[in-house]
């Protein structure tokens, strides 16, 4: 059931959290008390055993737009919030939205009852590409300084590189500049790409993750390792989008789409292989569809460890917060089984720990512990 931090804490009295358990990736086992938002294994006075089982760094999808229930439609802050909500009833306690319909509200990745959140605030693109309504469109020769403002800002940038079959991407030494700028103010560079003249320029530039990077050339992976760059396949809505377009009428927009999806998963473990971090995103409606990509990774042949942490520990560290341990945020998913064994243990959290406060739990918290 779900329980938002202001009605649990009314009902049961402020509950100290304490989780214990085999604590993932190591599988070590764990003690763990929430000392306000940071874990501790000190013994914290008053605490309560909420649950015990395997532990989990608390979800991460790295590529989510709440706020909306349409492309190009402005941000409302009661959309969002339900879709966090979503999120976080699928064990997501951080977010990534590389892209958002608008500036979000102060509240955005603050209230307890909400996921963490990193942004880049509204997209960047080139003229007559993307959502109407949706981000800025610019000329290449505006794109590095609109880039590196956003980021001083949010931390991130979002560079819509291609858009349609037939459109110019955006060149690689345009991105390169907004990739200097950018790390000049201490932000990353985020670029969506689903065609190969604008992952090969993303690559080419050593832009910090590949948004999709569908259709993207294998012989680059290596290059990505080697930078350092993430990939953000989207796989299971990419996937998914197969059916939709085998009803398209026969065109280029057709072929694009079915060669570049039917490739996908082969890229993706690819990837994995060559050694690219690769992150668990969903960009979908409804959102909380992170075990749908979470089992998409593992279908593609990413080892189901792999595939967990791209959707935990390894994208908690690329966004800057560590997992279980003294001193980390108090985020954790508690499953009753080791989740790598049997992805379909992520549909049924025993508990969802976020900020050091249990906002969702299969039983009354008075019948544990």
């Amino acid at each position: 059931m779900r329980l938002r931090p202001a009605a649990y804490a009314g009902t049961f009295g402020v509950v100290i959290v304490r989780i214990r358990g085999y604590a993932l990736p190591h599988g070590e086992y764990a003690d763990l008390y929430a000392d306000g938002d940071r874990w501790t294994t000190d013994p914290v006075p008053g605490a309560t055993l909420v649950a015990e089982g395997w532990l989990v760094p608390g979800l991460v999808d790295a590529h989510t737009h709440p706020g909306a229930t349409e492309p190009g439609q402005p941000m409302d802050g009661d959309v969002l919030r339900e879709q966090l909500h979503q999120h976080v009833d699928a064990g997501v306690t951080l977010i990534r939205s590389p892209g958002l319909p608008g500036e979000p509200p102060p509240w955005f990745g603050e209230d307890p009852d909400v996921p963490r959140a990193r942004h880049a605030g509204p997209w960047l693109a080139q003229h007559g590409q993307f959502f109407d309504g949706w981000g800025r469109r610019a000329d290449h020769a505006e794109l590095p300084a609109l880039a590196a403002a956003q980021a001083a800002r949010t931390g991130w940038a979002k560079i819509v590189a291609d858009w349609r079959v037939g459109d110019s991407a955006v060149p690689a030494d345009v991105l390169a500049a907004v990739v200097r700028e950018v790390h000049a103010v201490g932000g990353r560079v985020a670029v969506h790409s689903q065609h190969p003249e604008g992952g090969a320029a993303a690559v080419a530039a050593g832009v910090d993750s590949l948004e999709h990077g569908m259709c993207l050339d294998p012989d680059l992976l290596a290059r990505m390792a080697a930078h350092g760059t993430a990939l953000t396949p989207t796989l299971s809505v990419i996937t998914a989008g197969r059916a939709r377009a085998e009803g398209w009428p026969d065109g280029p927009k057709r072929s694009w789409y079915l060669s570049g999806a039917r490739g996908h998963a082969t890229l993706t473990a690819a990837a994995a292989e060559a050694g690219v971090r690769v992150l668990a995103g969903t960009d979908s409606l409804p959102h909380g569809g992170i075990l749908a990509e979470v089992r998409a990774l593992a279908a593609a042949g990413v080892r189901p460890h792999d595939a967990l942490a791209a959707a935990s520990w390894s994208a908690r560290e690329y966004l800057g917060l560590r997992g279980l341990e003294p001193g980390a945020p108090a985020d954790a998913v508690v499953y009753a089984r080791d989740p790598r064994e049997d992805l379909g243990q992520l549909a049924a959290p025993v508990a969802v720990v976020l900020r050091g406060r249990c906002v969702r739990h299969n039983r009354a918290p008075e019948l544990v512990g």
